[in-house]
C-alpha cells in the first residue's frame, strides 16, 4: 500500500486508552517469549562485545531507558544501549536555539539527521540498528513485542489522532512495518498510517514477513540515523 493512500486514511481526532487485549493474544506472546530466550542465547557474546564498546568509548552508562507509550497507554522504559552523550537535553536544546531550520525538523519528524547528541560509537549502533538489542529484555517483560508499532512518547501519540486506538490495541514492537517500508525516510504521517495498517491486518504470518523484511532494511541501513 502506498504512503500517499495510507496517510489518506488517517483521521484527526485523539482517542481515550483503549483497555482491550492486545493484538494476537497467547499466540503471539508465547512467540515473543520463546524467541527472545533464544535470542539471547545466541547473541550473548555479541551483547557483552556492545556493552564494553559502550562504556569504555566515553566512561558514561551502558544502557539508556526512556519512558515511551505501551499498550493501552502504560508507560515503560524502553530500553537501549546509549547513543547519546549524557547531557543529551541541555546539548539539543542549544542546538536547536542555534538552528531553525533543525528545529523545524525536529518539531515535524521527532528525528534529526545530524544530531547533535549522537556519539561515534553511537552513530554506528543506529546505522546497524544495534542499540535497540536491549528491547529483548523489554519483551521479556510483556512491554513490547518483536513486531509492532514503534513505542512513542507522550507528545508524538498526539500526532496518530484517533489512529492512537489502534496503537493501543498492540504492544510496540523491536520492529515493524514502519521499519521495513523506509523508516526515517517517510514522514510521520505515513508512518502513522503503516502502523494502523499493521495493527488493523495482524496475522502471524503478517508478522512472520515483517521479520523477513526486517533482515534486508537492516543491513542496507535503509532510513537509519
Amino acid at each position: 500500500m502506498s504512503q500517499t493512500r495510507l496517510a489518506e486514511r488517517l483521521p484527526q481526532a485523539y482517542p481515550e486508552e483503549d483497555e482491550s487485549p492486545p493484538i494476537g493474544g497467547t499466540f503471539k506472546r508465547f512467540f515473543d517469549i520463546t524467541a527472545a530466550l533464544a535470542g539471547l542465547t545466541l547473541i550473548s557474546p555479541l551483547f557483552l562485545m556492545l556493552m564494553l564498546l559502550v562504556k569504555f568509548s566515553d566512561g558514561g552508562k551502558v544502557f539508556y531507558g526512556h519512558r515511551r507509550i505501551g499498550r493501552s497507554g502504560k508507560v515503560f522504559h524502553c530500553l537501549k544501549f546509549r547513543t547519546m552523550v549524557e547531557d543529551g537535553d541541555a546539548v539539543l536544546a542549544a542546538y536547536l536555539a542555534r538552528n531553525p531550520q533543525e528545529r523545524e525538523e525536529w518539531l515535524a519528524t521527532r528525528k534529526l539527521q545530524n544530531d547533535p547528541r549522537v556519539t561515534r560509537v553511537g552513530a554506528v549502533l543506529r546505522k546497524l540498528s544495534l542499540d535497540e538489542l536491549p528491547q529483548i529484555f523489554n519483551i521479556l517483560r510483556g512491554e513490547m513485542s518483536f513486531v509492532g508499532p514503534r513505542p512513542v512518547v507522550r507528545d508524538e501519540l498526539k500526532m496518530y489522532g484517533t489512529s492512537a486506538s489502534f496503537y493501543l490495541k498492540s504492544r510496540p514492537g523491536l520492529t515493524g512495518l514502519w521499519q521495513v517500508s523506509g523508516r526515517n525516510d517517510v514522514s510521520y504521517q505515513a508512518r502513522v498510517a503503516f502502523d494502523r495498517h499493521y495493527v488493523e491486518n495482524w496475522s502471524f504470518v503478517f508478522d512472520l514477513k515483517i521479520l523477513i523484511w526486517t533482515v534486508p532494511a537492516v543491513f542496507t541501513s535503509r532510513g537509519s540515523y
